[in-house]
C-alpha cells in the first residue's frame, strides 16, 4: 500500500493512508485550512510540550492530539525563515538571504518566479490571511493575501508607530488604547477568520499568523509577569539541566546536554561596559557561571527570564483564542495547524526603539531589555548557540502538527529531520495542487524541500538529500547523520547527529576525508544556489544587504 494519494484538486484533499495503524483510512470531504503559526526567537526548549517549565496549554492540547517533530530546522535568522515558509526555497536561492558577491539579504527582492504560498493557492480556490510581522520583500496584498494586519514595529509591544491593515497605514494606539502586539496580532486573526465564515465560507483558507514574541524587547503585561516573578532565581544552569531532564523522559532527545560557551555573544551587542552605562550593574553580557555572578545580577537577571516566559504565556493563551474561534466555526477537525519559531532564542542585547529607562518597571513601555546570552543558553537547552549561528541552538525549531481529520496519531513524535523549506510543499500536495514548472513562460526550479505528509503516518519517511545553512558567515550542511558546521571563519566542526546533536565531540580531527566530502557538497550548493539567484538579478544590485 502507498503512504499517501493524491485525490484531485478542487474536489478533495490529499490524504494520509498508510500500514502505520495511527493513519486514517478515508479523505476529508473538502481541502484542508490551514493555519501556520510562527513565534518569534523562541527556544527550542521553551514551550511545556518541548521540556519547558512555561505554561502553554494550548500549545501542549496541540501536540497531545497531533504530532510533534524532534529534528525540525529553521534558518538561524527571521527575514531568511519567512523566505524559507512562504517561497519553498532556501533563502539564498531567492535572494532573501546574502552571499559573498550574489547580493541578497533583508532587503534583498525576490526573482519574480518565487511567489508566495498564497499564490499557489488561489487558483485552487483558497483565500489568504496574515496577521502578525511580514519581513518579506513587497506589499502583503501583493504576495497573494486577501488580507493583512501588519506589524511593521518591532521595538514596541505596547504602542508601535508603524502598522497596516491591508497595507493602508494605522494610527498609532494610545495609551488608554491597552494596546499590546501579541493580543493585537490574534484579534485581528480572529477577526479575518469570522469575515471568512461570514463571507467566503465556502472556500477554503490559509492563515499565516506570525507573532512577534518573544523577539526583544521584553515587553510583558503585569498579569502574565506576576506568574513567573520567582520562578528564575535558581539561575540558567538549574533550568538547563530541569529542561534536560525532562526532554529525555519525553523522549525529545537522546544526546548529552551541552556546554556552554561561556564568551560567546553576537558581534553587534553593546558591550559589557555600555550594557552596565545603559541598563544597570545587574545586566550581563556573558553565559557565564551562575555561582560566578554579582548579588546585583542574582537579582536582575531572573526579572528578564520571567519576562521571556510571560511574553511566551500570552502568546499560547492568544493562540488558544483563535483556536476557539476555529471551532465556533466548525472547521477545527478539518485545519491543519503547524506552529514553530523562526530561530532559536536570541542573545543579542542592544537597545532600539524609546531606548531604555532603568526608572521604569522592566517589561514596561519605555524599557528595552534583551534576552541575552545566559538565559538563550537555557531556552536552546540542550543545543550549543543562538539565533544567528547554525549550530544546533540557533536553528532547532520546534514543529507541531495537528489535523484531526487527516492524522490519527495522537500525540506520537516524528524524528524524521525536515526544514522550513518543507512547508510549502507539504501545504500545496495536501491542497491538492502541484508546484508550477513555468511563471509567464519562464522556467520555475524545482523546489529543494519534499512533502511532509508521508511522514504524518510514519516516521523516517521523508529523505533528503541534505540540508544546507548559510547566516552571517555562519555555514553549515546536514547529509543523513553527519553535520558539518563552521562558526563564522572558524574551522569545520563534524558531528555525528545520530549520537550528538548537542554538537559535544568534534570528529573533524579523526575524519578528514569525511569533512572534505561535506565540505565539497557545501560549496556546491553555494555555487548552484549562486547563480540561480542572479540568473536574473537587476544590474547594479549586487550588494550585502541586511
Amino acid at each position: 500500500m502507498k503512504s499517501s494519494v493524491l485525490l484531485p484538486a478542487g474536489l478533495c484533499a490529499l490524504f494520509v493512508l498508510s500500514l502505520n495503524p495511527g493513519a486514517r483510512a478515508a479523505a476529508p470531504a473538502a481541502p484542508p485550512n490551514f493555519l501556520v503559526i510562527l513565534a518569534d526567537d523562541m527556544g527550542y526548549s521553551d514551550a511545556g510540550c518541548y521540556g519547558g517549565e512555561i505554561q502553554t496549554p494550548n500549545l501542549d492540547r496541540l501536540a497531545a492530539n497531533g504530532l510533534r517533530f524532534t529534528q525540525f530546522y529553521n534558518t538561524a535568522r527571521c527575514w531568511p525563515s519567512r523566505a524559507c515558509i512562504l517561497t519553498g526555497y532556501y533563502a539564498q536561492q531567492v535572494r532573501r538571504d546574502a552571499m559573498p558577491g550574489a547580493g541578497g539579504g533583508g532587503q534583498g527582492r525576490r526573482p519574480a518566479w518565487a511567489r508566495l504560498l498564497p499564490e499557489l493557492l488561489q487558483p485552487l480556490g483558497y483565500r489568504s490571511y496574515h496577521s502578525g510581522k511580514w519581513h518579506v520583500d513587497g506589499p502583503v496584498l501583493a504576495g497573494g493575501f486577501a488580507r493583512s494586519y501588519s506589524l511593521n514595529d518591532h521595538d514596541r509591544y505596547f504602542g508601535p508607530k508603524q502598522h497596516t491593515l491591508d497595507d493602508q497605514p494605522l494610527p498609532e494606539p494610545k495609551p488608554e488604547e491597552g494596546y499590546y502586539a501579541t493580543t493585537a496580532i490574534a484579534r485581528h486573526a480572529i477577526d479575518m477568520l469570522a469575515e471568512h465564515h461570514a463571507r467566503h465560507r465556502d472556500q477554503p483558507f490559509f492563515l499565516y499568523l506570525a507573532f512577534t514574541a518573544p523577539h526583544f524587547p521584553l515587553h510583558a503585561l503585569p498579569e502574565d509577569l506576576a506568574l513567573y516573578q520567582n520562578r528564575y532565581t535558581a539561575g540558567w544552569e538549574g533550568v538547563r539541566q530541569e529542561r534536560f531532564e525532562r526532554l529525555k523522559q519525553l523522549g525529545l532527545v537522546n544526546c548529552s546536554l551541552s556546554a556552554p560557551d561561556p564568551k560567546t555573544a553576537p558581534s553587534w551587542n553593546l558591550s559589557p561596559a555600555r550594557l552596565a552605562e545603559l541598563i544597570g550593574p545587574g545586566e550581563a553580557a556573558y553565559a557565564l557561571p551562575w555561582a560566578g555572578l554579582t548579588a546585583e545580577q542574582k537579582q536582575f537577571q531572573p526579572v528578564k527570564m520571567a519576562l521571556h516566559a510571560a511574553m511566551i504565556h500570552r502568546m499560547d493563551l492568544e493562540i488558544g483564542r483563535v483556536l476557539a474561534q476555529l471551532e465556533r466555526m466548525g472547521v477545527w477537525d478539518n485545519t491543519v495547524v503547524f506552529f514553530a519559531s523562526d530561530n532559536g532564542a536570541s542573545a543579542e542585547q542592544i537597545i532600539r526603539g524609546d531606548r531604555h529607562d532603568p526608572h521604569r518597571p522592566p517589561g514596561s513601555a519605555g524599557t528595552f531589555l534583551s534576552l541575552g546570552p545566559g538565559w538563550s543558553t537555557a531556552a536552546n537547552t540542550p543545543f550549543r548557540l543562538h539565533k544567528s549561528w547554525v549550530h544546533e541552538g540557533g536553528i532547532s525549531t520546534p514543529l507541531i502538527v495537528h489535523w484531526p481529520a487527516g492524522i490519527r496519531a495522537r500525540g506520537e513524535l516524528r524524528h524524521n529531520p525536515g526544514h522550513f523549506i518543507d512547508l510549502p510543499p507539504t501545504i500545496l500536495e495536501l491542497a491538492g495542487g502541484k508546484w508550477p514548472r513555468e511563471f509567464n513562460g519562464q522556467p520555475v526550479p524545482p523546489p529543494p524541500g519534499r512533502s511532509l505528509v508521508p511522514a504524518f503516518a510514519r516516521d523516517g519517511s521523508v529523505k533528503h538529500d541534505y540540508l544546507w545553512w548559510f547566516h552571517d558567515g555562519n555555514k553549515a550542511i546536514r547529509v543523513g547523520h553527519w553535520k558539518l558546521v563552521a562558526d563564522h571563519q572558524g574551522p569545520w566542526e563534524l558531528y555525528n547527529l545520530k549520537t550528538d546533536r548537542a554538537e559535544t565531540f568534534d570528529l573533524a580531527p579523526k575524519r578528514p576525508a569525511k569533512v572534505k566530502e561535506l565540505e565539497r557538497a557545501w560549496n556546491q550548493r553555494l555555487e548552484e544556489f549562486k547563480a540561480l539567484a542572479a540568473r536574473d538579478q537587476p544590474a547594479g544590485s549586487r550588494t550585502r544587504q541586511q
